[in-house]
């Protein structure tokens, strides 16, 4: 499969001291998350949940799942008001990192309805949709 030579990893801006990266004390474990096979049957569903991809500019051209809302990580403490947080939400970016970072910061920002979708969209391609691009 082709691949891209970069992307950019990164973090929330810390606004305040509610940093996602020191004070919340939540393991990858405690994060609420959907496999890319379970979120398809959702996608399919009569109530399928709102996308919130938060990768780089620089990724979107390589791969995406369609209906997404993308708010890069580094924006997202500026932009959060944006989501609805009673809106039932997958949060995802290139493997799951950022978006397990993001998935934290929601529900500590009083998201009742957040997962991370584990694998990444690499996941998604390799398990879901064999004709999207990884890298």
């Amino acid at each position: 499969m082709p691949s891209a030579t970069s992307y950019a990893t990164s973090e929330l801006k810390k606004p305040s001291s509610q940093s996602p990266d020191s004070e919340y004390n939540i393991t990858m474990s405690d994060i609420p998350a959907i496999e890319p096979i379970d979120l398809q049957a959702e996608l399919e569903g009569n109530d399928p949940p709102q996308l919130l991809d938060v990768r780089d500019d620089s990724e979107l051209g390589i791969s995406n799942l369609p209906n997404s809302i993308n708010i890069p990580l580094d924006d997202l403490a500026d932009r959060m008001r944006e989501l609805d947080p009673m809106a039932n939400w997958v949060v995802y970016c290139r493997t799951g990192n950022r978006s397990a970072k993001a998935t934290e910061y929601l529900i500590a920002h009083g998201f009742t309805q957040v997962r991370n979708l584990a694998t990444g969209i690499n996941g998604w391609a390799n398990t879901v949709d064999s004709s999207m691009l990884t890298y």
